[in-house]
This record gives structure tokens, sequence and C-alpha cells, in this order.
């Protein structure tokens, strides 16, 4: 005799493959569950991923904090800069950032004009405080004299080589031809000249296409902000712990200078994909219902098709909760598999996403994935352990409610009536 509990024993024995409408209809249902949690995984996974790179591009050439001064300039920053120690600190660095006009000066055709944000850097300090100076695809990491840095989709848009002449607009270029035009004058104001020295690629398409890099110096002499700066970049060992860093670092700080997170500085964007992922959460869980709703009918067509031996069972004494219990065996069962084996369609789906991604891309002739959007070449993914283990919990819990509706018709039903059932 069996060891395992009679309700358990019949659920696995009726639950045996066979050619009847009963087995094609369980078989179908398992199937809706399978392909409802791999897609889950695949598309959960890969939107962890998305988040975690697009930190990663992030954190690469932003700062894990920024220090700044409530007037927007910092006059003493190389006062404060001894004042932002803590162990997990691994550089600091002054900032000017702001918005600029760029103008081509081409041997031939008309100028592209252009308007990003410039960054001043001091160049024996960048390499502490992103990866700029590791980034560079053509030229040198050159920002002496003249010397201009732009991104490689800047580059593209504009048609820029290195040695590239460029002129820039600056805010106080454009405040003295307003100032002159207010004044009736007719006074031209010359743009600032600047060489490209360098083409940088940061990974992330934002940064490649609206950021251009000049020297401390150049960019400080371009918003006429003298001997001052817009603030300080620091770089930390785990940018997670970049709260309790800004909780040790604000006593030391004079009064009306502040610390900005990375998160902050980038909450949109970050806050949006996480909305997006648990959006899609949702979306796809759908599938699991109506795979569960495939589970509820097919437990119904079971109960109709053995009405008889659930009459001679209750003939033979079993309980309405053993009834009950058989029919919640069947629906667990079927959840187990049908998780199990979507679990294994979800990790397998994920090893091949990008070969499957470039074959797609050579038979449609249609990039699915375009990386000049994107910034990423490969479609990435991360498996969270937690994310798995609540699509598959959540997935089965959803299964075995979906047997208690025909489990519980089942019990119900009066043992004369079923051996009367043909």
């Amino acid at each position: 005799m069996s060891r395992l509990p009679v309700e358990l024993f019949l659920a696995l024995r009726y639950l045996r493959p066979k050619r009847t409408l009963v087995s094609r209809i369980t078989l179908i249902t398992m199937v809706g569950v399978t392909l409802g949690v791999a897609v889950l995984i695949i598309v959960i996974s890969v939107m962890s991923g998305f988040d975690r790179m697009l930190r990663e591009k992030i954190l690469g050439f932003n700062a894990h904090l920024r220090v700044v001064a409530d007037g927007g300039t910092m006059d003493d920053y190389r006062r404060i800069i001894p004042l932002v120690d803590h162990p997990d600190i691994l550089g600091v660095a002054p900032l000017v950032w702001g918005p600029v006009l760029i103008e081509t000066q081409p041997a031939t055709g008309n100028a592209k004009v252009m308007a990003p944000y410039l960054r001043g850097i001091d160049p024996s300090l960048e390499h502490r405080v992103s990866i700029l100076p590791s980034s560079i695809r053509e030229g040198d990491f050159d920002v002496r004299g003249n010397g201009l840095l732009v991104g490689i989709e800047l580059a593209r848009a504009l048609d820029l080589r290195v040695g590239d002449p460029l002129s820039i607009y600056s805010v106080r270029s454009l405040k003295q031809m307003r100032d002159s035009r207010q004044r009736q004058e007719e006074e031209i104001i010359l743009p600032a000249d600047f060489e490209v020295r360098g083409i940088f690629d940061v990974g992330y398409f934002d940064f490649n296409m609206s950021v251009v890099v000049a020297s401390l110096a150049n960019a400080q002499d371009l918003y006429d902000l003298g001997d001052t700066v817009h603030g300080l970049l620091v770089m930390l060992r785990d940018p997670f712990r970049a709260d309790d860093v800004r909780r040790s670092l604000l006593p030391n700080l004079p009064e009306g200078v502040g610390i900005r997170t990375w998160y902050e500085e980038n909450s949109g964007i970050l806050d949006a994909l996480m909305v997006e992922k648990n959006v899609m959460f949702y979306i796809l869980f759908f599938i699991m219902i109506v795979a569960a709703f495939g589970i509820t009918s097919a437990l119904f067509t079971f109960v109709v098709h053995k009405t008889s031996d659930i009459g001679i069972l209750k003939a033979l004494g079993a309980a309405p909760a053993q009834i009950m219990g058989l029919f919640l065996f069947q629906s667990l069962t079927v959840g187990v598999a049908g998780v199990l084996s979507g679990l294994g369609l979800g990790l397998l789906g994920l090893h091949y996403r990008n070969p499957f991604l470039h074959a797609m891309n050579r038979l449609t002739g249609f990039e699915l994935f375009p990386a000049q959007i994107y910034s990423f070449s490969e479609l990435p993914a991360l498996m969270v352990p937690q994310d798995i283990a609540l699509i598959c919990g959540s997935s089965l819990a959803l299964c075995l409610l979906a047997g208690v509706l025909p489990a519980r018709h089942a019990a119900r039903l009066n043992p004369v009536d079923a051996l009367r059932h043909e």
C-alpha cells in the first residue's frame, strides 16, 4: 500500500497522462502556467538589468554626492574640500556646470548649432570622481589651453572630428549682447574658440549627446565666476551609502552648504524605471490569472467526469474535507509542475536572450533594441532572488486558489445523486 495520503495518492493517479479530454485540458492548463511564469521571470529580470546598468552608467559619469552652496556658487571651495573627509570617500573635485551654445566652424557648408551642458573639470582630479579619463574613444584626455572634449553622439550629430574648431557662446557672452542691445550700441561679442581634443563615450546616451567638457579655468571664464565654482563632486566606495555619508559630513560643513545625493539628482528617471517595472509585473501577472481560470475550468470538467467516482468515495466513508483535499492536491500539483517548468524555461530564455535578439534582428531586418536609444549593445538582465521567489510563490498560491471552487463543489455532492450520475 502507498504511504501517501489517500487524497494525494488519488490526485496523482487521476493526473496520469491519458488520452482523454480532461488530460488534454490539464496539459494545456499546465502549459499556460509555464508560459506565464517564464514571461514574468524574463521581463522582470530584464527590467532589473536595465535598472542596474542605468545606475552604473549614471554613477560612472556623475559623482555620488554633490556639495553645493545655497547661493549657486561656492566662493571658498578650497577651504571646504578638506572638510569633505570620510573613510568611504574616494575623491573630491571642483565642478562648473551649466548650459552653453556651441557652433561648428565647417570648412564648407552651413554651421551647426546646439545647446549642450558644459562641464568644467580639474583634469588632475577627474580620475578620482568619474570614468571620463578612461572613456576617451578618439583623441586624448586633454583640456589644456582651449582644449575641449565632446560626447560621441554629439560629435556624430555635429559631424565633429578631433582637431575641429568649435565656438562657444556662454551665458556671459549672451548677457553682454543683451546689454549692448539695450544700450542701443553696435557691439560685436565674439564667442570663445575651442578645439576638439577628444571624443568620449561614457556608455549613456544622454551624457554622450548633451555634455561637453572643458578645463575648470575656461569654464570659470565662460561663466564669469572668477575663482568660484558651482560645487564639489564626491565619489564614494559604495554609492548606496550616500545618505549615511551625507549625514556624517553635514555637521562639518559651514552654514549655507548642502549635499545632494546621486539618487536625488537622477530621481526622475530611476523612479520612472521602478514604476515601469512594477506596472509590467502587474500587467503580466494577468497571464497567470488566465492560467488559473484554466485550472478552475479543468477541475470543474474533471468533477463532472468523475462524479460517479466521487459518489463511491463518499459512500465508502470519505469525508468532505478529503474530497476537497483531492482536488486541491490536483491544482497544487499542476501549479508546482507549471511553476518549475516555467522557472526552467525562464532561466533558459534569459541565458539565450542576446543570441535570440540578434537572430530576430537578422530575420526581421529591424533592430529591436536600438543601441543609439538605450545606450546598451546587449540586452541586460539581472535575476533578483526576491523577484524570482515572489513570482513563483504568488503563481503557486494563485494555482492553489484556483482549485477551491471546484473542490468545494465536489465536496458538497450528494452521494446518492453522484452514484446516479452517468
